[in-house]
This record gives structure tokens, sequence and C-alpha cells, in this order.
């Protein structure tokens, strides 16, 4: 029996897709940029649409900013896929947390508690948070990561590292996340052996806040 091939979206179905993909591109970029009072007209100017498509897509800035996290939770299980595609357990972790950080993952933490959580949101955070538990079980098991060190605190560590951070002049704002990341990732190593200080984070907690 062969494998079923999904159907490539085509005419009007494809345009509908890729202009939904450039106003979640576009909402990404203005909402890090300009905060999350910045108006819905300056996402679909960016995204190159007009304010009818947009409103035809999604009915106010919360549908939008619900479908920006359900688009955020999908793009850091592709980055887990891709991590526990790697042959070697610690570049796989490494290669997801370097994804994550690249997107902008954390940016929409200021989100949690003004925002309803929709089952959509939940489901893609449930595939998100199961795949980077197994990512990080795996660096467990073949003792290249601290064994204190929690999926939580590796999430946490991404949000940090996800936002906009001041630069020094003449450096630029990459050049000194990519620096401050490589210090980070070598923390996490399994050689260092000094304890970290109190417990580990508890995801529960942090999912409360989005459920307030």
């Amino acid at each position: 029996m062969s494998d079923a091939v999904t159907p490539r979206k085509r005419g009007p179905q494809a345009l509908a897709a890729r202009n939904d993909q450039a106003l979640i591109e576009a909402a990404r970029h203005v909402f890090t940029t300009q905060g999350f009072d910045a108006p819905v007209a300056a996402v679909a100017e960016h995204a190159g649409v007009g304010m009818g498509s947009l409103y035809r897509r999604y009915r106010t800035k919360d549908e939008l900013l619900q479908r920006l996290c359900v688009d955020s939770m999908d793009r850091v299980a592709a980055a887990a896929r891709d991590g526990l595609a790697h042959e070697d357990p610690w570049q796989g972790l490494a290669s997801y947390i370097k994804e994550c950080v690249a997107f902008g993952f954390g940016i929409l933490a200021p989100l949690a508690g003004a925002l309803d959580v929709t089952p959509e949101m939940r489901q893609a955070n449930q595939r998100a948070q199961q795949l980077a538990d197994e990512l990080v079980a795996r660096a467990h098991r073949a003792e290249v990561l601290r064994a204190d060190v929690s999926t939580m605190d590796i999430s946490l560590l991404i949000g940090q590292f996800g936002r906009t951070m001041p630069a020094p002049p003449g450096r630029s704002e990459e050049e000194i996340r990519s620096r401050l990341l490589a210090i980070a990732l070598d923390g996490l190593k399994a050689h260092n052996t000094g304890s970290l200080p109190g417990e580990p984070p508890n995801a529960q907690h942090y999912q409360a806040l989005w459920d307030t």
C-alpha cells in the first residue's frame, strides 16, 4: 500500500495560505518591534495586504494573536523534531535552542493571562511540550545535559534569549546574542557539576499564568 500524499493547495487556496503566513510573519515582526499595542493596520501594511483581507481571516486582534501563539508553538515543535532527528543528542538539543531563539520564541510571554487560551493553542502547546520533553530526556540519557536541568529551565532560557537585547556601539544585537547563548549552552553541559540554586521551575505554574 502506498503512503497517502497530502494534496498540494492550488489557486485561491494556495494564495490564501500564502497571505495568511505573510500576516503571521508580519504580526510577529510588528509586535516584536512595536509592542502589542501596535495597530493591526501596521500588520496589514507590513504584510502587503489590505485591511479587508486581514479582517476576513481574523475578525479581531485577539484572534490574530491567538493564531500567532499557535504558529509559535508549531515552530517550537518543528525545531524539536529537527533536534530529535540529529544523531548527536547534544547537538540536537543545542540546535533546538538556537532555532527557537532565532525566531523569537518568548516574545509572547507578556500575553499570558491577557489572552483567552483556545483549544488549538492548548493542543499546539501540548505537542511542542511533549517533543521538547523527549529531546531533553534523550540528552539526559546520553549524559550530555546536566542532570538537574529540566525542560522548563530550557524553555525559560530560550524565552530570555528570544527577546530584544541592547548591543554596545559597533556590535550587532545578533553578535551579542550568539556570544551569550554560547556561554549559556556550555553551562548546560553535564561536565558542570556544581549544584544549581533553588528548585527547578514548575511548568504548571507558568501554564496557569495563561489560564488566568
